[in-house]
């Protein structure tokens, strides 16, 4: 459970703080369903920029998102289709947009789920404490923005070697940025630094993505249903929603899939990582290059018992894919492949997790040997806007994108993906996944072996018990508004 208990001192604290700033706190609810936001915070959107460090732009923490930079509204879940010319498969395959989000990317959600809960309890104090965001990436991104639109301090924490575009923008908005050895696949690191920041200051407060259930209950109660809304306006006759592929990451994505299946309890969920590093799938380790999907160890907040597939994709997939998209001669090849232009002028939206989860999407197709009656569900966490480096850096490496590497790349990963490296789970295998937990949540991190068996044994009312709490902390938001505005 979320702890949801007041700290009458640090709350009353918060709402001064919010109150000086001009801060209102947007619901899950409004979240949702932008219809709800108030007329004057609407208007108020329109001369505010998407990635504008302007408290209005909470209420913008949203799929929903007119898709344009600078004063937009709301409509519907922003998504895009890849169609057979370009997947290889007979299914839709769908994707939800992270783009749209202010900061490029959805974590800006998962963040909020973490930080808000604690802000308008008073639990985090803004005059006392810093928010601390240990991440491989757009997690930490979200949380610093987030921060700054609260009103907070924020310490960002990521590998030295993720993108140069991530560091340029912290470095703008973190009131302090901490590079830990590694890359993606060094998550341990992070946590080491989080526990000496713990030892040696007392202001630090550590909202780990791996173990907050905040980051779990903000993509219950929004981004699944946001997957609702566009199977309600996607689903044709006849045809049926066959499940949700992602990367592991931090799990909590993966909520969204419990939530569809409450809905449909036929669908699947699919998880995906690095063969370089086949944790789920073989209690394995290594180093990868798939920017934001974590590895080594299984998110505390993995509802494992409700996942159904283990997928592991060759890391040198997406880096191929994003080349195949954004090289004028990938481009070129797709355009000559039947894959309709509005698409193809589309694909920057895809980076290089999106590139991953569509990938495990094709793989996933093809081994339920779904038909043109299935649709798969996947989400774009962010765009090739935060990886442009990479593609020159691709290019230096390797050299100029011909035709002939197009052709390629689009054969042999997308065309031709087959069903390797991949486990669907009985189970024993959720069990054996479930399992591991212990390693690095009890044994190195503090967790109770109780509560540990409660997420396996006590299921599936652990996990409701999470989900039901979107209501009670819109009640808090909307106290803590209440008590900001009365002074």
């Amino acid at each position: 459970m979320i702890d949801l208990s007041k700290r009458e001192k640090g709350r009353m604290r918060a709402a001064k703080r919010a109150r000086e700033r001009g801060i209102v706190v947007p619901t899950f609810a409004e979240m949702r369903d932008p219809e709800k936001i108030r007329p004057e915070i609407r208007a108020e959107l329109k001369e505010i920029g998407l990635w504008d460090a302007h408290p209005r732009n909470l209420f913008r923490i949203t799929w929903k998102n007119e898709p344009v930079k600078q004063g937009g509204g709301f409509g519907g879940v922003n998504h895009i289709e890849f169609p057979p010319a370009l997947t290889g498969v007979r299914a839709r395959v769908i994707a939800l947009v992270g783009k749209w989000f202010p900061t490029g990317s959805h974590k800006v959600g998962a963040t909020f789920g973490c930080l808000v809960p604690r802000l308008v309890t008073g639990q985090f104090d803004p005059t006392v404490h810093k928010a601390a965001w240990p991440s491989t990436g757009n997690y930490c991104r979200g949380g610093a923005y987030n921060s700054a639109l609260l009103g907070c301090e924020s310490i960002a924490i990521l590998p030295e070697g993720m993108s140069r575009e991530r560091f340029e923008w912290l470095r703008q908005i973190a009131g302090e940025v901490i590079a830990t050895p590694g890359s993606e696949s060094n998550v341990w690191e992070i946590f080491q630094k989080c526990k000496e920041l713990q030892v040696t200051r007392d202001d630090v407060m550590i909202f780990n993505q791996f173990d907050e259930f905040g980051n779990h209950l903000w993509h219950y109660a929004v981004t699944g249903p946001a997957m609702e809304e566009v199977l309600a306006a996607e689903l044709r006759a006849g045809e049926r929603y066959a499940g949700v592929v992602l990367t592991s990451g931090s799990a909590g994505t993966l909520a969204s899939g419990d939530y569809l299946k409450e809905a449909h309890p036929q669908s699947r969920i699919a998880v995906g990582e690095s063969l370089q590093c086949p944790t789920l799938l073989q209690a394995g380790f290594g180093s990868h290059r798939i920017e934001g999907i974590g590895d080594k160890h299984v998110p505390w907040i993995h509802n494992v018992r409700n996942t159904d597939l283990v997928i592991a994709l060759d890391d040198e997939g997406p880096l191929s894919l994003i080349r195949l998209f954004n090289e004028p001669e990938g481009r070129n090849h797709l355009l000559r492949q039947g894959v309709p232009a509005s698409l193809v002028d589309q694909l920057d939206l895809v980076g290089i997790s999106g590139a991953a989860n569509l990938l495990l999407a094709v793989k996933f197709a093809r081994y339920y040997e779904l038909t043109e009656r299935d649709v798969v569900l996947t989400v774009l966490t962010d765009s090739m806007e935060l990886y442009r480096s990479r593609i020159a850096e691709l290019r230096e490496e390797r050299g100029p994108y011909t035709a002939l590497h197009a052709a390629a790349d689009h054969g042999r990963w997308l065309l031709g993906a087959t069903t390797d490296h991949l486990l669907e789970l009985t189970y024993t295998e959720r069990k054996r996944i479930h399992n591991q937990k212990y390693f690095t949540w009890v044994e190195q991190m503090g967790k109770s072996v109780e509560e540990l068996n409660a997420q396996w044994y006590d299921w599936p009312e652990y996990w409701d018990r999470i989900h039901r709490q979107a209501d009670a902390i819109d009640e808090l938001i909307v106290e803590f508004n209440r008590a900001v505005a009365q002074g």
